[in-house]
């Protein structure tokens, strides 16, 4: 039946769970974010080698800022060594990788690594990684239109009608394919301010699973539920 499988083009997940799942264990809430720290890079392998050809992981909201502090100091430092790490496997890999998201709020040696990995993966032609970082769609979409607004009154670009087309070219992910298919894990149902606009016909799929634990089986099961979906646009 796999071959018989049509795989998603894109596919977007939540990654939620970390904390839940050390808890489970009797463990610190960051020993949860440092193993779904290496869940994300197994999975990076394991989406290409299924033939997948990009991947968006929500990896910190505009909202976790909110978190205790010493929780989000942890994630930061866990995203520094995630950073450099994701550099040689970019390289190793031949993987594109992006950050979405407000990177201006990021700490300067952050925004550093963030550019540096951008700019050595740009022209690879393996996986299409996506990694939102400080992001909200809500945020990305008040950026988006201040973008155009600044450009029309610029004169950059023509004033007039914006269309779906030029709104898209502002996005964060512009030139990526909208997902095909989003996955949340550890039971919530709900978008959390995700990829808002990039998601109006994507195909949802809601497990138990949290996401350190959530590997090659669980994600064949999803393209399993994707496939018996029967994909309509606009309502037809």
């Amino acid at each position: 039946m796999e071959g018989e499988l049509k795989v998603p083009e894109h596919v977007a997940i939540i990654l939620d769970g970390n904390g839940r799942w050390a808890k489970s264990k009797g463990m610190p809430r960051n020993y949860g974010h440092i193993q779904g720290a290496k869940a994300v890079e197994n999975m990076c392998e394991t989406a290409w080698n299924r033939g997948i050809k990009y991947l968006t992981v929500y990896a910190f909201s505009t909202e976790n800022w909110s978190r205790p502090d010493d929780e989000v100091e942890a994630l930061m430092g866990i995203l520094r060594n995630y950073l450099k790490t994701c550099i040689k496997r970019a390289r190793k890999n031949n993987m594109c990788v992006r950050v979405l998201g407000d990177k201006s709020r990021l700490a300067p040696d952050i925004q550093k690594s963030v550019e540096e990995l951008e700019e050595i993966s740009r022209d690879y032609t393996g996986l299409h990684f996506q990694v939102a970082i400080n992001y909200g769609s809500r945020d990305e979409i008040l950026r988006t239109i201040n973008k155009i607004y600044a450009d029309m009154e610029s004169g950059r670009i023509e004033k007039g009608k914006v269309t779906n087309e030029l709104l898209t070219s502002y996005l964060d992910t512009a030139g990526i394919p909208d997902p095909d298919l989003l996955i949340r894990t550890s039971g919530e149902q709900r978008l959390s301010n995700f990829l808002l606009w990039q998601l109006a016909y994507a195909e949802f799929y809601f497990t138990q699973v949290h996401w350190p634990d959530f590997d090659g089986r669980e994600l064949e099961k999803a393209i399993e539920a994707y496939n018996k979906r029967e994909r309509r646009y606009g309502g037809i």
